[in-house]
């Protein structure tokens, strides 16, 4: 073709876009499985990043702090090969998957401290203690109403974990069918079987919180969440006037004698189960949000009561329990600074404890801390027999 006829061919090209060449359907494609997976790499990267600057500073933030914590390290895994595929952008997708898997893998709830870490040897005066939330102390409430497990399994269970002390959660029952969900729990009173099952231990119970020991009892007091509330949620709820410990205290302080040490035991209970994830729908009377904000909101008191108690406690303290806060959740750094996390402890690269059934097990919102003087020689996690939806902590400890 001449120079002037191949001028000739462009110039009627420019002019007829039909006879110009189009890009076919796997071109087209291509395209768009670029575009998405930018969106997906770069849209995830945000949420990493907002994650870090709004967990636990807003409760607008609740139902992405509910997320099942493995999920901060299984998104950015999976979008790596997308990433690998969307050649044109492949280098800058990578980068930003990588970016938000390094910034997300401390809400994954993955256990690498037990790579590195072996318990000291438990001495001959270490003390057993097992903490664990009841379900509603002895109501079956996970198979639709019918009765598979017994009083007598369930103080059986306990009495087989043989602990010097108890913290257990949840000694109440609930009825389900009251619209007023603070009317559902209602109070109880199973001292006498308490007394049977646990011939020589002292029972201290405040509230929803129960703790038996055999070891000799210093002193003890519930804390109130209730001052560090916003002023529209401080009024103890109509419905629980005549038992206002269920709103007003999630922790249970008793101090006991151990190792010839004074040791202050947190027996904590702090609403509420990130069951909004699961059930998608909110309480008759409430939206979502508000039940989020309440959520919000009586969690950070309940963890400012505590840490106020602490902080003018010079006891060595164990602080544990089902504190309804994942390792997602920002949330967690309220815990007071004379506290260490002791998951290293445990042989479980990725423990959780909720919910324990039928439903997949995603979630660890039961914790154990401690004071550094406090030293942890097992820490295991236990299955209920059926009797809860949470699993038991087990930890063997020592005041030298």
């Amino acid at each position: 073709m001449t120079e002037a006829a191949a001028r000739t061919t462009a110039i009627m090209d420019e002019k007829d876009p039909e006879l110009s060449p189009k890009p076919s359907a796997r071109s087209r494609r291509a395209r768009w499985g670029v575009r998405l997976a930018a969106v997906a790499c770069v849209g995830w990267l945000v949420v990493v990043v907002l994650h870090h600057l709004l967990s636990a500073r807003t409760y607008v933030w609740g139902p992405v702090d509910l997320l099942p914590p493995i999920v901060w390290a299984a998104v950015p895994v999976v979008l790596l090969p997308v990433a690998w595929l969307a050649r044109p952008m492949r280098g800058r997708l990578v980068g930003a998957a990588l970016l938000a898997l390094v910034l997300g893998l401390g809400y994954s709830g993955i256990n690498f401290a037990t790579v590195f870490h072996t318990p000291p040897p438990a001495p001959a005066d270490a003390v057993k203690v097992v903490t664990w939330n009841t379900e509603y102390w002895d109501q079956d409430r996970r198979n639709g109403g019918e009765q598979r497990t017994t009083t007598a399994q369930f103080y059986d269970f306990l009495r087989e974990m043989d602990a010097d002390v108890y913290m257990l959660h949840e000694y109440a029952n609930v009825d389900d069918s009251l619209v007023d969900i603070f009317a559902q729990a209602y109070e109880i009173d199973q001292t006498a079987q308490l007394k049977a099952a646990f011939p020589g231990y002292t029972i201290v119970r405040e509230g929803r919180n129960v703790t038996l020991t055999r070891l000799p009892v210093v002193g003890h007091a519930w804390l109130d969440s209730q001052p560090y509330l916003p002023d529209d949620l401080k009024p103890v709820p109509p419905a629980l006037v005549d038992r206002p410990l269920f709103y007003t205290s999630q922790a249970l302080r008793t101090d006991i004698r151990v190792n010839g040490q004074v040791v202050s035991f947190y027996n904590s209970h702090i609403f509420q189960p990130p069951v909004r994830i699961l059930l998608l729908r909110s309480d008759d009377d409430r939206n979502m949000f508000e039940i989020d904000r309440f959520n919000f909101e009586i969690r950070q008191a309940s963890y400012q009561a505590i840490a106020a108690d602490l902080e003018k406690n010079p006891n060595r303290a164990v602080m544990a329990g089902d504190l309804n806060t994942s390792p997602s959740m920002n949330l967690l750094d309220m815990v007071s600074d004379r506290l260490v996390d002791q998951s290293s402890a445990l042989s479980s690269l990725y423990p959780v404890t909720w919910p324990v059934g039928d439903k997949p097990r995603m979630w660890r919102i039961d914790w154990l801390f401690t004071t550094p003087d406090i030293k942890v020689h097992k820490y295991d996690l236990t299955l209920p027999k059926g009797l809860s939806d949470h699993k038991a902590q087990q930890f063997v400890i020592s005041a030298p």
